[in-house]
C-alpha cells in the first residue's frame, strides 16, 4: 500500500518536472540563439531601444526577483526552524533509518539562500541589460530549481510514512533495549528512549496508541520485567504538579486517572506532518512562481541586444 502511494505522489511530480527542465532546457538554448527562426517569427526585426514596453517588463521581472528574494529568506527560515528539531523529533526517524524529510529541509535550506543571491544577481542584470549575467542568471536558477524539486518531491512522499505502525515497531523493539548488540543499536535505543520517556509526561500519553500498546504486543520493555512490575513505562503514570505519581496501585492496574490513557501519535507525526506540508507545498508555490519569472527573463534575453 505504502510503495503505491509513495509511486503515486513520486509519479506525477516526476514527470511535471522531467517536463519543466526539458522546456526550460530548449527555451534557454533558442534563446541564446540571436538571429534564430524562432526570434524572427515571434518578434521579426525587434529593436529594443525603439520600445517603450521594455521598461515595463524590465519593471515585471524586477518585481518578480524580489519576490524570489522574499520567498527565499522565508524558505531558509523555515527549514532552519525545521531542521533545529524544536520538537526533539530527530530519534524517532533515526531509529526508523528513514529521516529523509530532514535531507528535504536541509535541500530547501540551501535552495532558499540561493534563490536570495540569484534573485539579486538578476535585477542587477535586468536592469543593467547585461546579456551574460542574465545567461549566468538563468542557468545557476535553472539548477538551483532542480534541487527545489527535489526537495519537494521528497518531503512530500515522506508524509505517506508518518503512520501509527512505522513508529510503534521502533518502540517495542528499541525502547528500553537491554542487550543491543551493535553500536546502532546502542545509539538508536538510548535517543529513543530518551525521546519516549521525555514525550510522554510532557505531553500526558502513553504509548503510540494508548497504554494498550505495551500489553498487546511483545517488546523489549516487557520481556526484561515481571508482571508483578509496571506493564509500561512508569512515565506513562499521571503525577502531581511536583513529578510525584499520584497512585502507584492505580497505575499498575491501569485505572483512569492514574495513567495516561491517550496515545502520543499525533505528538510525533502532527509536528513531523506541517513541517512536511510546509517544505513540500510552499517549495511547490515558489517552483510555479519562479518558472513565470524565469520565462520571462527568457524572453527578455532574447529581445536585448549584444
Amino acid at each position: 500500500m505504502h510503495a503505491n502511494l509513495k509511486q503515486l505522489h513520486f509519479g506525477r511530480p516526476a514527470s511535471l518536472f522531467l517536463v519543466t527542465v526539458f522546456t526550460m532546457i530548449l527555451a534557454i538554448i533558442v534563446c541564446s540563439r540571436r538571429k534564430g527562426s524562432f526570434y524572427f517569427f515571434f518578434l521579426g526585426d525587434y529593436n529594443m531601444s525603439q520600445s517603450t514596453g521594455v521598461r515595463v517588463v524590465q519593471g515585471i521581472l524586477i518585481f518578480g526577483n524580489v519576490v524570489i528574494m522574499l520567498s527565499g529568506i522565508a524558505l531558509t527560515a523555515e527549514c532552519i526552524f525545521h531542521v533545529s528539531d524544536q520538537h526533539n523529533l530527530w530519534p524517532f526517524l533515526a531509529a526508523t533509518d528513514n529521516s529523509d524529510i530532514f535531507a528535504a529541509a536541509w535541500i530547501g535550506l540551501f535552495v532558499g539562500f540561493c534563490l536570495f543571491l540569484l534573485s539579486i544577481v538578476g535585477i542587477f542584470g535586468i536592469m543593467k541589460s547585461a546579456k551574460k549575467v542574465i545567461l549566468t542568471y538563468l542557468i545557476l536558477m535553472l539548477i538551483v530549481y532542480i534541487f527545489e524539486v527535489a526537495s519537494c518531491i521528497t518531503a512530500a512522499t515522506q508524509r505517506d510514512f508518518f503512520v501509527p505502525n512505522f513508529f510503534l515497531k521502533q518502540m517495542l523493539q528499541s525502547y528500553s533495549m537491554l542487550n543491543p548488540q551493535t553500536e546502532a543499536e546502542i545509539r538508536n535505543s538510548v535517543g529513543l528512549t530518551s525521546a519516549w520517556n521525555r514525550l510522554m509526561p510532557d505531553n500526558n500519553c502513553c504509548g503510540v496508541n494508548g497504554p494498550q500498546d505495551w500489553i498487546e504486543f511483545s517488546s523489549e520493555f516487557r520481556s526484561s520485567r515481571t508482571d508483578s512490575e509496571f506493564p509500561w513505562p512508569r512515565q506513562c503514570c499521571t503525577t502531581d504538579q511536583f513529578g510525584r505519581m499520584l497512585s502507584v496501585t492505580g497505575c499498575k492496574l491501569g485505572i483512569p486517572g492514574y495513567v495516561y490513557e491517550q496515545g502520543c501519535f499525533d505528538f510525533i507525526a502532527g509536528p513531523m506532518d506541517r513541517h512536511a506540508w510546509g517544505v513540500a507545498w510552499f517549495g511547490f508555490a515558489i517552483l510555479c512562481w519562479t518558472f513565470f519569472v524565469l520565462v520571462g527573463t527568457m524572453y527578455y534575453y532574447a529581445i536585448l541586444d549584444n
